[in-house]
Protein backbone atom coordinates (compact mmCIF):
# COMPACT_ATOMS: atom_id res chain seq x y z
CA UNK A 1 0.00 0.00 0.00
CA UNK A 2 1.53 3.21 -0.90
CA UNK A 3 2.20 5.79 1.77
CA UNK A 4 4.78 7.02 4.07
CA UNK A 5 8.21 7.59 2.83
CA UNK A 6 10.28 4.74 2.11
CA UNK A 7 13.60 4.71 3.95
CA UNK A 8 12.36 6.29 7.23
CA UNK A 9 11.03 2.78 8.27
CA UNK A 10 13.96 1.23 8.71
CA UNK A 11 14.87 3.09 11.70
CA UNK A 12 12.92 2.83 14.76
CA UNK A 13 13.71 6.12 15.75
CA UNK A 14 11.38 7.77 13.21
CA UNK A 15 8.67 5.29 14.19
CA UNK A 16 6.59 7.89 15.60
CA UNK A 17 6.48 10.46 12.98
CA UNK A 18 3.16 11.89 11.31
CA UNK A 19 2.59 10.69 7.81
CA UNK A 20 1.99 14.52 6.63
CA UNK A 21 5.80 15.66 8.35
CA UNK A 22 7.30 12.44 7.18
CA UNK A 23 6.37 13.18 3.46
CA UNK A 24 7.81 16.56 3.23
CA UNK A 25 11.59 15.20 4.96
CA UNK A 26 13.96 15.02 2.06
CA UNK A 27 17.45 14.21 3.92
CA UNK A 28 17.53 12.45 7.15
CA UNK A 29 20.64 11.04 9.39
CA UNK A 30 20.86 8.94 12.16
CA UNK A 31 23.56 8.89 14.76
CA UNK A 32 24.60 8.60 18.70
CA UNK A 33 25.80 5.70 20.70
CA UNK A 34 22.84 3.46 20.30
CA UNK A 35 21.92 5.44 17.27
CA UNK A 36 19.38 7.55 19.50
CA UNK A 37 19.55 10.63 17.98
CA UNK A 38 17.89 12.04 14.32
CA UNK A 39 17.91 15.13 12.35
CA UNK A 40 15.63 15.75 8.97
CA UNK A 41 15.92 18.42 6.55
CA UNK A 42 12.12 18.87 5.01
CA UNK A 43 11.63 19.97 1.79
CA UNK A 44 10.93 23.37 2.67
CA UNK A 45 14.45 23.75 4.22
CA UNK A 46 13.31 23.41 7.75
CA UNK A 47 15.88 21.05 9.82
CA UNK A 48 14.13 19.17 12.66
CA UNK A 49 15.97 17.19 15.71
CA UNK A 50 14.61 14.07 17.78
CA UNK A 51 16.32 11.92 20.15
CA UNK A 52 17.92 11.94 23.58
CA UNK A 53 19.87 15.15 23.21
CA UNK A 54 22.94 13.59 24.50
CA UNK A 55 25.20 16.51 25.29
CA UNK A 56 23.12 18.94 23.61
CA UNK A 57 23.52 17.29 19.89
CA UNK A 58 20.53 17.90 18.77
CA UNK A 59 21.22 21.69 18.12
CA UNK A 60 18.00 22.50 19.84
CA UNK A 61 19.27 25.36 22.34
CA UNK A 62 18.60 23.19 25.68
CA UNK A 63 19.51 19.70 26.72
CA UNK A 64 15.91 18.58 26.61
CA UNK A 65 14.97 14.97 24.88
CA UNK A 66 12.71 14.96 21.72
CA UNK A 67 10.81 12.27 20.97
CA UNK A 68 8.87 14.21 18.29
CA UNK A 69 10.43 16.33 15.89
CA UNK A 70 11.89 20.15 17.53
CA UNK A 71 12.83 22.57 15.00
CA UNK A 72 16.48 23.24 14.94
CA UNK A 73 16.19 27.24 14.55
CA UNK A 74 20.15 28.24 14.04
CA UNK A 75 20.18 26.26 10.70
CA UNK A 76 16.63 26.85 9.09
CA UNK A 77 16.02 28.14 5.89
CA UNK A 78 20.47 27.78 5.01
CA UNK A 79 20.19 25.17 2.18
CA UNK A 80 21.89 22.34 4.68
CA UNK A 81 22.99 19.34 2.21
CA UNK A 82 24.86 17.19 4.38
CA UNK A 83 26.06 16.54 7.98
CA UNK A 84 28.98 14.64 9.82
CA UNK A 85 28.20 13.44 13.16
CA UNK A 86 30.97 11.99 16.04
CA UNK A 87 30.49 9.70 18.94
CA UNK A 88 30.22 12.80 21.80
CA UNK A 89 28.20 12.84 19.98
CA UNK A 90 28.83 16.20 18.36
CA UNK A 91 27.44 17.36 14.57
CA UNK A 92 28.81 19.32 11.58
CA UNK A 93 26.15 21.13 9.17
CA UNK A 94 27.01 21.77 5.93
CA UNK A 95 25.04 24.26 3.65
CA UNK A 96 25.13 24.51 -0.16
CA UNK A 97 27.04 27.63 0.19
CA UNK A 98 30.03 25.90 1.92
CA UNK A 99 29.35 27.18 5.46
CA UNK A 100 29.75 24.60 8.72
CA UNK A 101 27.55 24.95 11.69
CA UNK A 102 28.67 22.87 14.78
CA UNK A 103 27.39 22.01 18.11
CA UNK A 104 27.25 19.32 20.69
CA UNK A 105 29.74 17.46 22.65
CA UNK A 106 32.93 19.91 22.94
CA UNK A 107 34.79 18.51 25.55
CA UNK A 108 37.67 18.34 22.85
CA UNK A 109 36.99 21.83 21.16
CA UNK A 110 35.31 20.10 18.11
CA UNK A 111 33.08 22.61 16.88
CA UNK A 112 34.11 24.89 15.14
CA UNK A 113 32.55 21.44 0.15
CA UNK A 114 32.82 18.47 2.38
CA UNK A 115 32.64 17.54 6.40
CA UNK A 116 33.52 14.50 8.07
CA UNK A 117 34.42 13.80 11.80
CA UNK A 118 35.69 10.84 14.02
CA UNK A 119 35.32 10.49 17.34
CA UNK A 120 36.08 13.44 18.90
CA UNK A 121 37.82 15.19 16.08
CA UNK A 122 36.08 16.68 13.19
CA UNK A 123 37.78 17.59 9.25
CA UNK A 124 36.31 19.78 6.29
CA UNK A 125 37.50 19.62 2.59
CA UNK A 126 36.79 23.27 0.78
CA UNK A 127 35.84 23.53 -2.70
CA UNK A 128 39.54 24.34 -3.65
CA UNK A 129 40.94 20.81 -2.26
CA UNK A 130 41.88 22.41 1.34
CA UNK A 131 41.72 20.31 4.31
CA UNK A 132 41.29 21.89 7.75
CA UNK A 133 40.67 19.70 11.21
CA UNK A 134 39.94 20.57 14.79
CA UNK A 135 39.01 18.49 18.04
CA UNK A 136 40.72 16.20 19.82
CA UNK A 137 44.35 15.29 19.16
CA UNK A 138 45.48 12.48 21.46
CA UNK A 139 46.53 10.72 19.11
CA UNK A 140 47.57 13.31 16.43
CA UNK A 141 44.45 13.04 14.17
CA UNK A 142 44.97 16.94 13.59
CA UNK A 143 48.11 16.66 11.86
CA UNK A 144 49.75 20.00 14.23
CA UNK A 145 52.97 17.50 14.62
CA UNK A 146 52.50 16.56 18.41
CA UNK A 147 49.41 14.94 20.47
CA UNK A 148 49.88 17.29 23.52
CA UNK A 149 47.00 20.24 22.70
CA UNK A 150 43.83 19.64 21.15
CA UNK A 151 42.80 22.42 18.39
CA UNK A 152 40.15 24.91 19.33
CA UNK A 153 40.23 26.26 15.89
CA UNK A 154 40.22 24.98 12.49
CA UNK A 155 43.62 24.52 11.40
CA UNK A 156 44.91 23.71 7.46
CA UNK A 157 46.54 20.59 7.23
CA UNK A 158 48.18 19.15 3.84
CA UNK A 159 49.24 22.65 3.44
CA UNK A 160 50.48 21.52 -0.37
CA UNK A 161 48.36 18.52 -1.06
CA UNK A 162 44.86 19.35 -2.78
CA UNK A 163 42.09 16.74 -1.71
CA UNK A 164 39.30 15.44 -3.67
CA UNK A 165 38.11 13.68 -0.97
CA UNK A 166 38.18 13.12 3.51
CA UNK A 167 37.31 10.18 5.83
CA UNK A 168 37.85 10.10 9.60
CA UNK A 169 38.20 6.97 11.65
CA UNK A 170 37.45 6.92 15.35
CA UNK A 171 41.35 7.95 15.78
CA UNK A 172 42.31 8.74 12.13
CA UNK A 173 42.08 10.49 9.40
CA UNK A 174 42.54 9.55 5.78
CA UNK A 175 42.43 12.04 2.58
CA UNK A 176 42.59 11.46 -1.14
CA UNK A 177 44.54 13.53 -3.03
CA UNK A 178 43.74 14.95 -6.61
CA UNK A 179 45.91 12.66 -8.28
CA UNK A 180 44.67 9.46 -6.52
CA UNK A 181 47.29 8.97 -3.29
CA UNK A 182 46.17 8.36 0.03
CA UNK A 183 47.73 10.29 2.75
CA UNK A 184 47.06 9.03 6.60
CA UNK A 185 47.45 10.55 9.78
CA UNK A 186 46.34 9.75 14.00
CA UNK A 187 45.79 5.95 15.70
CA UNK A 188 47.64 3.32 13.60
CA UNK A 189 47.46 0.33 16.57
CA UNK A 190 45.15 -1.74 14.27
CA UNK A 191 47.59 -0.63 10.89
CA UNK A 192 43.98 1.24 10.15
CA UNK A 193 46.73 3.90 8.46
CA UNK A 194 48.32 1.13 5.69
CA UNK A 195 51.99 2.42 6.44
CA UNK A 196 53.65 -1.12 6.94
CA UNK A 197 53.65 -0.12 10.94
CA UNK A 198 51.70 0.40 13.83
CA UNK A 199 53.53 3.16 14.44
CA UNK A 200 51.11 6.53 15.05
CA UNK A 201 52.65 9.56 12.86
CA UNK A 202 52.42 12.83 13.77
CA UNK A 203 52.20 14.61 10.08
CA UNK A 204 50.35 13.37 7.37
CA UNK A 205 52.31 10.15 5.57
CA UNK A 206 51.59 8.61 2.29
CA UNK A 207 50.24 5.63 2.16
CA UNK A 208 53.03 3.36 -0.36
CA UNK A 209 51.36 0.36 -0.50
CA UNK A 210 49.20 1.50 -3.57
CA UNK A 211 51.49 2.75 -5.95
CA UNK A 212 50.40 2.87 -9.74
CA UNK A 213 46.88 2.38 -8.25
CA UNK A 214 44.05 5.55 -8.50
CA UNK A 215 41.96 5.53 -5.35
CA UNK A 216 39.02 7.76 -6.11
CA UNK A 217 37.21 7.46 -2.47
CA UNK A 218 37.97 6.28 0.78
CA UNK A 219 35.81 5.68 3.68
CA UNK A 220 36.62 4.63 7.58
CA UNK A 221 35.26 2.27 10.20
CA UNK A 222 36.10 2.25 13.87
CA UNK A 223 39.74 1.17 12.62
CA UNK A 224 39.65 -0.05 9.31
CA UNK A 225 39.99 1.66 6.05
CA UNK A 226 38.59 1.03 2.84
CA UNK A 227 39.62 2.45 -0.43
CA UNK A 228 38.14 2.37 -3.87
CA UNK A 229 39.65 2.50 -6.94
CA UNK A 230 38.87 4.31 -10.85
CA UNK A 231 38.90 0.81 -11.63
CA UNK A 232 36.53 -0.56 -9.77
CA UNK A 233 39.14 -2.23 -7.23
CA UNK A 234 38.35 -2.17 -3.55
CA UNK A 235 41.53 -2.14 -1.37
CA UNK A 236 41.33 -2.72 2.59
CA UNK A 237 43.56 -2.45 5.38
CA UNK A 238 43.22 -2.02 9.30
CA UNK A 239 41.58 -4.02 12.23
CA UNK A 240 39.84 -7.50 11.46
CA UNK A 241 38.88 -8.61 14.23
CA UNK A 242 35.08 -9.54 12.89
CA UNK A 243 36.17 -10.12 9.18
CA UNK A 244 35.57 -6.28 8.01
CA UNK A 245 38.08 -6.46 5.67
CA UNK A 246 36.11 -8.73 3.91
CA UNK A 247 39.42 -10.89 3.41
CA UNK A 248 38.15 -14.21 4.68
CA UNK A 249 40.73 -14.24 7.94
CA UNK A 250 40.32 -12.10 11.05
CA UNK A 251 44.27 -10.91 11.00
CA UNK A 252 44.76 -6.97 11.08
CA UNK A 253 46.64 -5.95 7.64
CA UNK A 254 49.17 -3.20 7.98
CA UNK A 255 49.29 -2.43 4.20
CA UNK A 256 46.63 -2.39 1.78
CA UNK A 257 45.53 -5.86 0.29
CA UNK A 258 43.49 -6.25 -2.74
CA UNK A 259 39.92 -7.68 -1.42
CA UNK A 260 38.61 -10.32 -4.27
CA UNK A 261 35.00 -10.57 -5.12
CA UNK A 262 32.90 -12.87 -7.43
CA UNK A 263 31.14 -9.99 -8.15
CA UNK A 264 31.49 -7.36 -10.98
CA UNK A 265 33.66 -3.96 -10.31
CA UNK A 266 32.50 -1.72 -7.01
CA UNK A 267 31.32 1.33 -7.85
CA UNK A 268 30.79 2.42 -4.07
CA UNK A 269 31.46 1.60 -0.44
CA UNK A 270 30.16 2.27 2.97
CA UNK A 271 31.70 2.34 6.28
CA UNK A 272 31.51 4.30 9.24
CA UNK A 273 33.77 5.11 12.95
CA UNK A 274 30.64 4.29 14.91
CA UNK A 275 30.77 0.90 13.68
CA UNK A 276 32.77 -2.64 12.15
CA UNK A 277 30.41 -3.55 9.51
CA UNK A 278 31.49 -2.63 5.96
CA UNK A 279 29.21 -2.49 2.69
CA UNK A 280 29.75 -2.02 -1.52
CA UNK A 281 27.34 -1.58 -4.17
CA UNK A 282 28.26 -3.12 -7.61
CA UNK A 283 27.85 -2.37 -11.36
CA UNK A 284 25.37 -4.47 -11.21
CA UNK A 285 23.33 -2.83 -8.55
CA UNK A 286 24.10 -5.52 -5.65
CA UNK A 287 24.57 -4.90 -2.16
CA UNK A 288 27.41 -6.77 -0.39
CA UNK A 289 28.11 -6.58 3.19
CA UNK A 290 30.18 -8.11 5.61
CA UNK A 291 32.22 -7.43 8.91
CA UNK A 292 30.26 -7.34 12.10
CA UNK A 293 26.78 -8.09 11.32
CA UNK A 294 24.35 -7.98 14.18
CA UNK A 295 27.15 -9.98 16.92
CA UNK A 296 27.89 -12.10 13.70
CA UNK A 297 31.69 -12.07 12.44
CA UNK A 298 31.05 -12.40 8.20
CA UNK A 299 34.92 -12.25 7.01
CA UNK A 300 33.80 -12.53 3.24
CA UNK A 301 31.29 -9.88 1.30
CA UNK A 302 28.26 -11.82 1.06
CA UNK A 303 25.29 -10.90 -2.14
CA UNK A 304 22.05 -9.09 0.49
CA UNK A 305 18.57 -8.73 -0.75
CA UNK A 306 19.09 -4.97 0.13
CA UNK A 307 18.28 -1.62 -2.53
CA UNK A 308 21.13 0.30 -0.99
CA UNK A 309 24.16 0.91 1.52
CA UNK A 310 21.45 2.38 3.95
CA UNK A 311 19.71 -0.55 4.36
CA UNK A 312 23.05 -2.52 5.92
CA UNK A 313 23.50 0.01 8.55
CA UNK A 314 19.58 -0.09 9.33
CA UNK A 315 19.64 -3.97 9.44
CA UNK A 316 22.58 -5.49 10.07
CA UNK A 317 25.21 -2.77 11.67
CA UNK A 318 25.29 -3.26 15.77
CA UNK A 319 24.56 0.54 15.76
CA UNK A 320 21.92 0.91 13.41
CA UNK A 321 23.23 4.26 12.64
CA UNK A 322 23.21 6.00 8.78
CA UNK A 323 26.64 5.88 7.26
CA UNK A 324 26.18 9.15 5.46
CA UNK A 325 23.05 11.41 5.20
CA UNK A 326 20.41 9.76 3.48
CA UNK A 327 18.24 11.15 1.05
CA UNK A 328 14.39 10.34 1.05
CA UNK A 329 12.62 8.35 -1.11
CA UNK A 330 8.79 8.72 -0.94
CA UNK A 331 6.54 5.13 -0.88
CA UNK A 332 4.42 6.90 -3.39
CA UNK A 333 6.68 7.59 -5.41
CA UNK A 334 7.99 4.42 -5.99
CA UNK A 335 4.89 2.55 -5.76
CA UNK A 336 3.91 4.90 -8.64
CA UNK A 337 7.18 4.23 -10.20
CA UNK A 338 6.29 0.14 -9.95
CA UNK A 339 2.60 0.70 -11.46
CA UNK A 340 4.27 2.64 -14.44
CA UNK A 341 6.67 -0.01 -15.05
CA UNK A 342 3.92 -2.87 -15.09
CA UNK A 343 2.23 -0.95 -17.73
CA UNK A 344 5.21 -0.44 -19.97
CA UNK A 345 5.40 -2.35 -23.07
CA UNK A 346 2.18 -4.18 -22.03
CA UNK A 347 -0.72 -4.26 -25.29
CA UNK A 348 -3.10 -4.70 -22.81
CA UNK A 349 -3.95 -0.60 -21.86
CA UNK A 350 -1.69 0.92 -24.81
CA UNK A 351 -3.16 3.65 -27.43
CA UNK A 352 0.00 3.57 -28.87
CA UNK A 353 2.82 1.27 -30.50
CA UNK A 354 6.76 2.00 -31.77
CA UNK A 355 7.70 -0.45 -34.71
CA UNK A 356 11.87 -0.59 -34.44
CA UNK A 357 13.71 -3.27 -36.46
CA UNK A 358 10.76 -5.29 -36.53
CA UNK A 359 9.74 -5.00 -32.99
CA UNK A 360 6.48 -3.82 -31.20
CA UNK A 361 6.87 -1.60 -28.10
CA UNK A 362 3.37 -0.68 -26.40
CA UNK A 363 3.48 3.07 -24.99
CA UNK A 364 0.85 5.25 -23.58
CA UNK A 365 0.35 8.65 -25.37
CA UNK A 366 -0.54 10.80 -22.24
CA UNK A 367 2.66 9.52 -20.24
CA UNK A 368 4.82 10.13 -23.19
CA UNK A 369 3.57 13.70 -23.37
CA UNK A 370 3.98 14.48 -19.73
CA UNK A 371 7.37 12.94 -19.90
CA UNK A 372 9.22 14.36 -22.74
CA UNK A 373 8.93 17.69 -24.83
CA UNK A 374 8.53 16.38 -27.85
CA UNK A 375 6.34 13.76 -28.16
CA UNK A 376 4.08 16.55 -26.32
CA UNK A 377 4.86 18.40 -29.47
CA UNK A 378 4.15 15.14 -31.88
CA UNK A 379 1.31 14.42 -30.07
CA UNK A 380 -0.96 17.43 -30.84
CA UNK A 381 -4.19 17.36 -32.56
CA UNK A 382 -2.84 18.93 -35.98
CA UNK A 383 0.17 16.36 -35.81
CA UNK A 384 -0.16 13.66 -38.18
CA UNK A 385 1.32 11.10 -35.72
CA UNK A 386 -1.46 12.16 -33.02
CA UNK A 387 -3.76 9.85 -35.41
CA UNK A 388 -1.71 7.11 -36.02
CA UNK A 389 -1.88 3.83 -33.82
CA UNK A 390 1.98 2.88 -34.99
CA UNK A 391 4.90 4.71 -35.68
CA UNK A 392 7.99 3.63 -37.09
CA UNK A 393 11.68 4.57 -35.95
CA UNK A 394 14.25 3.85 -38.56
CA UNK A 395 17.19 6.03 -37.02
CA UNK A 396 17.89 4.32 -33.89
CA UNK A 397 17.89 0.61 -32.68
CA UNK A 398 15.56 -1.39 -30.64
CA UNK A 399 17.59 -1.82 -27.65
CA UNK A 400 18.06 2.10 -27.42
CA UNK A 401 15.00 3.03 -28.17
CA UNK A 402 12.99 0.81 -26.08
CA UNK A 403 15.42 1.93 -23.19
CA UNK A 404 14.41 5.07 -24.00
CA UNK A 405 10.83 4.79 -23.80
CA UNK A 406 11.53 2.60 -20.04
CA UNK A 407 13.37 5.37 -19.65
CA UNK A 408 9.90 7.71 -19.59
CA UNK A 409 8.08 5.45 -17.15
CA UNK A 410 10.57 4.86 -14.79
CA UNK A 411 13.24 7.17 -14.47
CA UNK A 412 15.59 4.80 -14.57
CA UNK A 413 18.29 2.94 -16.94
CA UNK A 414 19.34 -0.71 -17.22
CA UNK A 415 21.35 -1.06 -20.15
CA UNK A 416 25.15 -2.56 -20.82
CA UNK A 417 28.41 -0.41 -21.19
CA UNK A 418 27.87 -0.33 -24.90
CA UNK A 419 24.22 0.37 -25.01
CA UNK A 420 24.67 3.19 -22.99
CA UNK A 421 26.98 4.87 -25.61
CA UNK A 422 24.25 4.20 -28.29
CA UNK A 423 21.74 5.69 -25.48
CA UNK A 424 24.12 8.90 -25.46
CA UNK A 425 24.09 9.85 -28.72
CA UNK A 426 19.94 9.49 -28.47
CA UNK A 427 19.92 11.40 -25.72
CA UNK A 428 22.34 14.13 -26.82
CA UNK A 429 20.20 14.05 -30.50
CA UNK A 430 16.73 15.07 -28.11
CA UNK A 431 18.37 16.98 -25.62
CA UNK A 432 17.47 14.62 -22.78
CA UNK A 433 19.48 15.85 -20.07
CA UNK A 434 18.71 13.40 -17.40
CA UNK A 435 19.26 11.09 -19.62
CA UNK A 436 22.49 12.03 -20.26
CA UNK A 437 23.01 11.97 -16.81
CA UNK A 438 22.09 8.07 -16.58
CA UNK A 439 24.46 7.24 -19.46
CA UNK A 440 27.21 9.01 -18.08
CA UNK A 441 27.15 6.98 -14.74
CA UNK A 442 26.93 4.02 -16.79
CA UNK A 443 29.46 4.41 -18.81
CA UNK A 444 31.68 6.06 -15.65
CA UNK A 445 31.54 3.13 -13.60
CA UNK A 446 32.25 1.00 -16.51
CA UNK A 447 35.26 2.71 -17.86
CA UNK A 448 38.47 -0.09 -17.91
CA UNK A 449 42.14 1.22 -19.41
CA UNK A 450 40.97 -1.21 -22.44
CA UNK A 451 37.71 0.80 -23.09
CA UNK A 452 38.87 4.26 -21.78
CA UNK A 453 40.09 5.68 -25.47
CA UNK A 454 36.86 4.71 -27.34
CA UNK A 455 34.81 6.55 -24.39
CA UNK A 456 37.03 9.18 -24.32
CA UNK A 457 36.02 9.47 -28.13
CA UNK A 458 32.27 9.00 -28.08
CA UNK A 459 31.81 11.16 -24.98
CA UNK A 460 33.88 13.80 -27.59
CA UNK A 461 31.13 13.09 -30.27
CA UNK A 462 28.38 13.31 -28.32
CA UNK A 463 29.55 16.55 -26.30
CA UNK A 464 29.32 14.85 -23.17
CA UNK A 465 32.04 17.34 -21.88
CA UNK A 466 31.69 16.34 -18.28
CA UNK A 467 32.17 12.96 -19.41
CA UNK A 468 34.91 13.44 -21.44
CA UNK A 469 37.10 15.27 -18.96
CA UNK A 470 36.01 11.95 -16.51
CA UNK A 471 37.91 9.78 -19.70
CA UNK A 472 40.55 11.95 -19.52
CA UNK A 473 41.70 11.88 -16.49
CA UNK A 474 41.33 8.51 -16.04
CA UNK A 475 43.77 7.69 -19.47
CA UNK A 476 45.98 10.48 -17.45
CA UNK A 477 45.78 7.99 -14.35
CA UNK A 478 47.04 5.04 -16.70
CA UNK A 479 48.54 6.64 -19.13
CA UNK A 480 51.21 4.30 -20.12
CA UNK A 481 48.46 1.36 -20.43
CA UNK A 482 46.16 3.48 -22.02
CA UNK A 483 48.25 4.49 -24.87
CA UNK A 484 49.30 1.16 -25.87
CA UNK A 485 45.66 0.02 -26.28
CA UNK A 486 44.90 -0.76 -29.82
CA UNK A 487 41.69 1.29 -29.87
CA UNK A 488 43.86 4.19 -28.71
CA UNK A 489 45.96 3.81 -31.65
CA UNK A 490 42.74 3.66 -33.95
CA UNK A 491 41.23 7.61 -32.37
CA UNK A 492 40.86 9.93 -35.54
CA UNK A 493 43.76 12.46 -36.13
CA UNK A 494 41.87 15.19 -34.70
CA UNK A 495 40.90 13.47 -31.37
CA UNK A 496 44.21 11.75 -30.97
CA UNK A 497 45.95 15.36 -31.60
CA UNK A 498 44.18 17.13 -28.97
CA UNK A 499 44.53 14.26 -26.49
CA UNK A 500 48.39 14.68 -26.94
CA UNK A 501 48.14 17.98 -26.18
CA UNK A 502 45.86 18.59 -23.72
CA UNK A 503 47.55 15.33 -22.41
CA UNK A 504 51.30 17.80 -22.24
CA UNK A 505 49.51 20.61 -20.30
CA UNK A 506 48.39 17.87 -17.82
CA UNK A 507 52.14 17.29 -17.34
CA UNK A 508 51.83 13.67 -18.86
CA UNK A 509 54.99 14.08 -20.74
CA UNK A 510 57.31 16.02 -18.00
CA UNK A 511 59.99 12.41 -17.73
Amino acid sequence: MCGLPGGLENWLIFSLLKADFARRVRLCCVFGGTANEALLVTDDDEVWALGSNVSGCLGIGDTRTALNPVKVEAICNKNVRSFAYGSGPHVLALTAQGDVYGWGHSGYAQIGNEVACGSFHSTARTISGEVYSWGQNNCGQLDVGTTSSNQHNPRKVLNIIHCLGIACGQTSTVAVSENGEIYAWGLNGSGQLGLENNVNPMLPAKIDGLKNVTIQKVVCGFAHTMALSDEGTLYVWGANSYGQLGLGNKANQVNPVRMKTDQSRIIDVAASHYTQISAALTETSKVLMWGHCRGQAVTEPIVTPFKSLHDVFAAFSSVAITQLPMVVGHRWERCLTGILRQQFNDPTHSDIKFVVEGKMIYVHKTILKFRCEDFSTMFQDHWAENQKDTIKIEQFSHQVYKAFLEYLYTGEVALSLEGAIGLLDFANAYCEIGLKVHCHNIIENGILVENCALRYAAAIKYEAKELEDFCFRFAMNHTTAVVQIEAFSKLDDGTLKDFIVKAAKYGAFRH
